[in-house]
Parts: structure tokens; C-alpha cells; sequence
């Protein structure tokens, strides 16, 4: 299975609406697509790393939600419970946001273009100074552990977190 990360602004008025659209894409196309709050997204590593996670976990069938785009939340959360994981989720007005498309090539070529007329695509992936403080909110990342390795190491924080999500069960 191959995964793509797109990156983008998106005007959600409806978010039931916008949540049914992107379940339709995800029918129509044989996908799995999973939208999260770019502000919590510490660069493409942290989402990659959560994909892998959540797609081995499902192997191993040790996953704890069924929904993989659920799992792959989860995991870029790095919260064990399901509940917890909804935090990384999109909610209604202007937001950046974060898809993850998973499916073979054909079908994630056809769910991003149609994603595209939905959002407007735009650089947000990658961790930035401006998503600090709702990162150190996400991971529960201290001004202690900010002083002993610096502002530099937070996505290598929240990478630590992704990682212990398993340990945590």
C-alpha cells in the first residue's frame, strides 16, 4: 500500500459535509483518507512514522481502532486511546490541514486531484515555529524537556511520543 501527504488550507463549513465528502473520494477511489490539524504536525516524518505505525499494528492485528485512517490518527497523536486521538482532528472554519492517502497509485492519484477541488494545497506539513505551543499542548511536551534539548529537538519530541504510543498500551 502506498501513501500520499498532501498539505492544505481548507474552508469547512459543514465538517459532517466535509467529513462525508472525503469518505465518498475514499469509496469511489478504493482509498483510505485520513484529514488531521496541521497544527499539530511536527513535518512529513511525524506522519509518515504514524502511518507506518498504524499499518503495522493492523498487520499484527494489535491495533486498537478499526478504522486505519482512526489508527494512523492515533498514532500521529500520540495519545493510546481512540478518544484522545480525535484532538489531531479538523473542525469547522478556516483551518490548515493534513491528508493522508493510502490505496495504490491509480486510486490516490484520482482521491488527490478530487481532494484538490475540495482544499487549496499549501505548504503546512512541515513542523514551523508557529505551531509550537499547539504542539507542546498535543504531546504534553514541558519547558523542562525544552531546556535540556531545545526548541530544535520538538518534532524529535513528538517523534518520541509516536513511538511510545505502543509502549503505553
Amino acid at each position: 500500500m502506498e501513501s500520499h501527504i498532501l498539505g492544505a488550507h481548507a474552508s469547512i463549513d459543514n465538517l459532517s459535509v466535509f467529513l462525508k465528502q472525503l469518505a465518498s473520494l475514499s469509496a469511489q477511489n478504493g482509498t483510505i483518507i485520513q484529514a488531521m490539524d496541521a497544527a499539530k504536525i511536527a513535518g512529513e516524518a511525524h506522519v509518515l512514522f504514524a502511518v507506518e505505525k498504524a499499518l503495522r499494528a493492523k498487520e499484527c492485528n494489535c491495533n486498537a481502532a478499526k478504522d486505519i485512517g482512526v489508527e494512523i490518527m492515533r498514532y500521529a497523536s500520540g495519545k493510546r486511546q481512540i478518544e484522545g486521538a480525535f484532538s489531531m482532528g479538523v473542525h469547522e472554519g478556516d483551518m490548515d490541514v493534513v491528508l493522508v492517502v493510502l490505496g495504490d497509485r491509480d486510486g490516490i492519484k484520482n482521491s488527490v486531484a478530487a481532494i484538490k477541488n475540495i482544499v487549496r494545497e499549501s505548504p503546512v506539513v512541515a513542523y514551523s515555529v508557529s505551531k509550537k505551543d499547539p504542539i507542546l499542548a498535543q504531546f504534553n511536551i514541558t519547558e523542562g524537556e525544552l531546556g535540556a534539548v531545545g526548541e530544535e529537538m520538538i518534532p524529535d519530541l513528538v517523534m518520541e511520543r509516536v513511538a511510545l504510543v505502543d509502549i503505553l498500551k
